[in-house]
């Protein structure tokens, strides 16, 4: 891609040149680029699930763009990063939370006992839910995690007393505000 700085002749020019060049004007300068090439064949299963994945987003960001709540809360994102809210919107759908840290070291199989849950998204995490279960697979207990004053940071207060821990298995799930959930596992 070539990109001209104060050319008189490219200057203001934007569109497709005889089908093999395209002119953009952005806050560079102008760009020229070889024109895209249409697909050949029919698309593939990952690049239908992206279509798909990316109409549902639309129609999700297009109903929620509606609601002044909505506006509100993803309003100053927006501003701050000069997008509109309806893109934001576009891009936390397509962005399930992270689950980048579940700090278990405090765990013995006491009641009372805390379980942090370090999780972050590209606007907010709605929920943080913990399921702990025997080696078995029996439920030992499960409930939500509470949002602390770092927003990325949950704690988990444990409620039932769990004897044996070896091969327990706790399982984090995040979920952001399209609804879209991570889940992360880790096993004593």
């Amino acid at each position: 891609m070539a990109k001209v700085k104060n050319n008189i002749v490219t200057q203001g020019l934007s569109g497709m040149l005889g089908g093999q060049l395209v002119f953009r004007q952005t806050s560079r300068g102008t760009e020229v680029s070889v024109a895209p090439q249409a697909p050949t064949g029919p698309p593939t299963a990952g690049q239908t699930a992206q279509r798909t994945e990316f109409q549902q987003a639309v129609i999700y960001a297009k109903g929620q763009n509606q609601d002044p709540a909505v506006q509100a809360a993803y309003g100053a994102e927006a501003k701050a990063q000069n997008l509109s809210v309806y893109n934001v919107l576009l891009r936390d759908f397509m962005q399930a939370p992270n689950i980048t840290d579940v700090d278990l070291d405090e765990y013995t199989g006491q009641v009372g006992e805390l379980i942090v849950v370090t999780a972050d998204d590209d606007h907010a995490v709605k929920s943080v839910a913990v399921k702990i279960e025997n080696s078995d697979g029996t439920l030992v207990e499960e409930g939500p995690a509470q949002r602390q004053a770092d927003p990325n940071l949950w704690h988990y207060r444990t409620t039932a007393p769990n004897a044996s821990l070896a091969g327990d298995k706790i399982t984090v799930t995040a979920t952001d505000n399209p609804n879209h959930s991570t889940i992360a596992s880790r096993t004593l």
